[in-house]
Formats: C-alpha cells, sequence, structure tokens
C-alpha cells in the first residue's frame, strides 16, 4: 500500500468532517478511507448478535456502495494472529446513518476476548480505486447470561390424582363360610324367638 500524501491528508480531513458527530475509527489504505462502525456502541457482547459496517470513500470524497466493491470481511482472534480467520461474515448493503448501500454485516463473537476485523475489497470496475485492506480492533465482554429455566415439579397425573374409590364387597362375592355362620345366627335367632313365643302362650 502506498503511503498517504499531503493531498491525502487533506482529502482524509475532509472525510472526517463529513462523518456524523459520532465518527468512528476512520483508516486509510491507498486511495480508500474507511470508517468503521460497530453496534451496539462499540461494545460487542460474547454470542450476541453484532452489527458492523464500513463506511468506505474513495479520494476525492466519492462514497464506495457494495456493489462496486468485491469485499471480504474476516474475523481474526489477536491471540493466534497466524491461524485462519475464526469467522467470515457474508457482507450485505447498509444504509446506516447518512450512508448508502455500504457493506455491512452481523457478527456473533464466539468468547470474551480481542478480535481483529480485516476488510479487503477491490474495484469490480478497473481503474475506480486501488485494491485495499483495513483493519479493526475490538474488545468483546461477556454477554448476558441466559436465564435458567424453572425446576420441573413433579404434578400427579389426572388419573394418579383421582385414585378409585374402593367398592364395598358385594353379598355375593362373600365367602361361602360367612353365608353359612350368617344363616345360622339368623336360623338360632327365630328358634329362640320361637321358643319365647311359647312360654308366653302358656302363662
Amino acid at each position: 500500500m502506498r503511503p498517504t500524501n499531503l493531498s491525502g491528508l487533506g482529502w482524509l480531513v475532509m472525510v472526517l468532517l463529513a462523518l456524523p458527530a459520532q465518527a468512528h475509527k476512520t483508516e486509510v489504505s491507498g486511495d480508500v478511507a474507511g470508517t468503521w462502525h460497530l453496534e451496539p456502541n462499540h461494545s460487542p457482547k460474547a454470542g450476541e448478535v453484532a452489527r458492523v459496517w464500513v463506511a468506505l470513500t474513495q479520494q476525492g470524497g466519492q462514497a464506495i456502495p457494495l456493489e462496486q466493491c468485491d469485499c471480504q470481511l474476516a474475523v481474526y482472534n489477536t491471540n493466534q494472529p497466524e491461524a485462519d480467520p475464526l469467522l467470515t461474515p457474508t457482507l450485505e448493503a447498509m444504509s446506516p446513518e447518512s450512508f448508502e448501500r455500504i457493506p455491512g454485516a452481523e457478527v456473533i463473537f464466539p468468547t470474551v476476548g480481542e478480535y481483529r476485523l480485516v476488510l479487503t475489497g477491490s474495484p469490480t470496475a478497473e481503474g475506480s480505486f486501488t485494491p485495499f485492506e483495513l483493519s479493526y480492533t475490538t474488545v468483546v465482554a461477556a454477554g448476558s447470561a441466559p436465564e435458567p429455566p424453572p425446576p420441573e415439579v413433579d404434578t400427579p397425573s389426572s388419573e394418579e390424582a383421582i385414585a378409585p374409590l374402593e367398592q364395598p364387597e358385594p353379598a355375593s362375592d362373600l365367602p361361602f363360610w360367612r353365608l353359612g355362620a350368617i344363616a345360622g345366627a339368623a336360623m338360632t335367632l327365630l328358634v329362640s324367638l320361637v321358643l319365647v313365643g311359647r312360654k308366653i302362650g302358656k302363662h
């Protein structure tokens, strides 16, 4: 990448002045300037969706929309600079703030730590701008822990909750010896009543 000359410095100042008040990190690579923004509020959290977009401007102040740039985004762990990228999110055209159709993507950082985002690009139409590489480093904080599910409580089913009432044993199902005992007692009572009646009649 060639060094920035004096005219490039003036162009960079113009780009910075054109940015919103909450301007973010701006980097120059060749004749392309890129302003990084990471939502929410440049404070991504592990396991949660973050949005990253880069406002690209070529020398002279003309914006570079995604359809004019063959761009790729890669996410690296800064503790493993030689390793392959952890993520290569798919870029899509976004129109945040005052920008239109600039490259952006949704990123989910897997764990807490420091990450380096690298955007590389080349023009889809030859000669409109030189190939570039822009980078941005961010620190990912811990995400909000999901609420634990409520403990399971064993509740009896409707069939278990309503136990069948025990029905009295029908007379027909009584054992034979019980029937004999009842019949004998009834016969004894009847004989006693007859004898008592005779005694009363004699008097």
